[in-house]
């Protein structure tokens, strides 16, 4: 379960229009988050609230061994005025799910996608042009011509939003009772540009603490990283490289509807690397890699596949994962190295319900009443007349209903049955439509080692559930169990 300040930090690079996508560092991280999630240990409750749009603060209390603590605090100069931050108002897709589907390339901020006079919607935000990117090209846009209104309100929200794009967050960490610090200062100098200081505090740390830099360029096509922390005095750079799909003007996405050939899989071809280097202890290392995904625009299944190497370890990693349904997700990784021939595999699974727990398990839901069994017609009883005379009663005619006179008007072709049947279906669309209340989350590897963890919400409240199982040690084969509980206002 993702951190309320997780949620947080990830809610101002939404409003600052930050891709954090679009770095090497999440290459592999939908397959990281379907099968190395973490399980919970012991019990540990969570209160946050995000008193005013500007900052945000969350006490922890745990016990797993000794009791233990945190509190957080988190301010931004960017107002999250839209953001649900109440527990029972919170989507849990974005506490909970693991499967990340890629953004459109580039951050909104970037210059390069903003039009001045491009028009806008009513109540919305400005047409954002992709130059050369299929349909939302300028060559292929069918949108009206932009009236000076339209240019003026758009020039308003791009000026507003190149402020927003310059925001900064400070966080602050403090846990009890070890008296270890830590904090995290973001700022934005431009919607390309933004640099990251993390540093760590403690009296158990090497040097009393570490503290880590990062520069990060991102510029839709491409995203460079540079870092350097005191921990070794580390140094390295890592990029990322785009390339087919809505990184090439020649690609267009597909249709709408289908022209009945096979389906064309439309996605994004990333590829990567980086390079470190420590000053202090005289070694290095580096690391290549390589992504496909498909885009929001692909009409199938969505998937991901990863193939990361280390050449000086010889490692091998490859990972794939699909979104098989809206509610479920499927994952796999094996690695492989090429020095000592070992190999290892893990599979992952989420499977999400709009169920309660129980009716999850058991396959009913406990919220509803159980629908009565329709009782098979009674045999009709022979008359008197009939039984004295040693015959069967006479079949009764069959009535034929009058056609009702259609209504002149609007729907005047619709009848009854059609209109209840169109009730019938809207009703049905939206219990389908229903909001999902816990997802279930298992993993596996080659070790006989299972991993089960139950997410949802119960009233105002989100929890977690999970616990480990280790097959080769069948006398005791939970190796943990543990129940983490969020609220936030």
């Amino acid at each position: 379960m993702r951190e309320f300040m997780h949620y947080i930090t990830n809610a101002f690079y939404g409003a600052t229009g930050w891709n954090d996508d679009n770095t090497y560092k999440e290459l592999t991280a939908t397959a990281r988050e379907l099968i190395d999630f973490p399980l919970p240990r012991g019990l540990r409750l969570t209160l946050s609230s995000l008193a005013t749009p500007h900052f945000a603060t969350s006490y922890q209390l745990g016990s797993v061994d000794v009791v233990d603590g945190s509190i957080s605090y988190l301010y931004t100069s960017v107002s999250l005025t839209s953001v649900a931050a109440q527990s029972d108002k919170i989507p849990l897709p974005a506490l909970l799910r693991s499967y990340r589907r890629l953004h459109d390339l580039g951050s909104r901020g970037q210059p390069w996608l903003l039009r001045t006079d491009a028009p806008i919607e009513p109540a919305g935000p400005p047409v954002l042009r992709k130059i050369g990117l299929g349909p939302q090209s300028l060559s292929q846009s069918t949108a009206e011509p932009p009236t000076a209104a339209d240019a003026t309100r758009n020039t308003s929200y791009t000026r507003r939003f190149l402020d927003r794009s310059k925001g900064s967050l400070l966080y602050g960490r403090l846990y009890l009772p070890q008296s270890l610090l830590e904090g995290l200062v973001i700022k934005r100098f431009s919607p390309a540009l933004q640099v990251q200081v993390s540093a760590v505090s403690g009296q158990s740390l090497r040097n009393g603490g570490t503290l880590l830099g990062l520069i990060q360029y991102d510029n839709g096509k491409y995203g460079v990283e540079g870092l350097g922390s005191t921990d070794g005095g580390l140094l390295g750079v890592r990029g990322i490289y785009n390339f087919g799909g809505d990184a090439s003007s020649d690609v267009t996405p597909p249709a709408s509807e289908g022209n009945g050939g096979g389906e064309r899989i439309y996605g994004r071809f990333s590829a990567g690397g980086e390079l470190y280097y420590g000053t202090l202890n005289k070694s290095g290392g580096m690391s290549l890699g390589a992504r496909f995904a498909t885009l929001p625009a692909h009409r199938g299944t969505p998937l991901t596949a990863t193939l990361t190497i280390n050449p000086l370890m010889g490692s091998i990693n490859a990972t794939y994962a699909v979104l098989a349904k809206d509610y479920c997700s499927l994952a796999t990784r094996m690695e492989f190295n090429v020095y000592s021939y070992e190999s290892e595999w893990a599979v992952g699974m989420e499977l999400w319900s709009n169920r309660r727990p129980a009716g999850f398990l058991l396959g009913v839901d406990p919220s509803r009443d159980p629908e009565p069994v329709a009782e098979p017609p009674k045999k009709k009883e022979r008359s008197f007349q009939a039984k004295m005379e040693w015959r069967l009663d006479d079949p009764e005619p069959e009535v034929t209903p009058e056609p009702r006179p259609k209504i002149v008007g609007s729907g005047a072709g619709d009848s009854s049955e059609d209109r209840s049947g169109d009730i019938t279906a809207a009703k049905a669309g939206a219990t389908e439509k229903k909001e999902y209340k816990g997802v279930l989350k298992a993993r596996l590897d080659q070790k006989l080692r299972i991993g089960l963890l139950w997410e949802g919400r119960a009233k105002s409240l989100i929890f977690s559930i999970g616990t480990g199982i280790d097959l080769y040690k069948l006398g005791e084969p939970f190796r943990s169990l543990g129940l983490e509980v969020q609220y936030s206002s």
